[in-house]
């Protein structure tokens, strides 16, 4: 598990993008780290919309990763999963569920317009209250 220190200093890669630290906060006694990126929708669009994308992870499986000076995610804690190669992905390319770096995630649209990326196995229900209130707080 990565201390403040390094979760505000370092990115997290994770669909071979990188989203920087946003906050954390405790639900349902588990506390997770949102990380957010902003992006274009669609590159082909005319005018394509700016689009935030958020990343919700329970902290312990952050990790530090010293050889690619970056974040990555550890389901057990301890141990990186791998992460895949190749070209990322416009923002709405792609199916709902994947599986990257040992997790199984759910991409969800918000309300407020935004992607949201969450391990399918999350306890932390993030359409209720509380949940909003961690991806999108006023």
């Amino acid at each position: 598990m990565v201390d403040d220190a390094d979760l505000e200093t370092h990115l997290l890669d994770f669909m071979l993008k990188t989203f920087a630290f946003a906050r954390t906060a405790r639900v349902d006694d588990q506390e997770l780290v949102v990380f957010e990126r902003t992006e274009t929708e669609s590159e082909s669009q005319f005018r394509p919309k700016l689009v935030k994308l958020r990343v919700v992870i329970p902290r312990p499986w952050i990790l530090y990763d010293l050889a690619g000076d970056a974040l990555v995610i550890a389901r057990d804690g301890k141990t990186a999963g791998s992460r895949p190669t190749g070209t990322a992905r416009e923002t709405a390319g792609g199916t709902t569920e994947f599986e990257e770096q040992g997790v199984r995630w759910k991409r969800s649209k918000f309300p407020d317009g935004s992607f949201v990326y969450a391990p399918a196995e999350l306890r932390v229900n993030l359409a209720s209250p509380g949940g909003r209130a961690v991806i999108a707080p006023s």
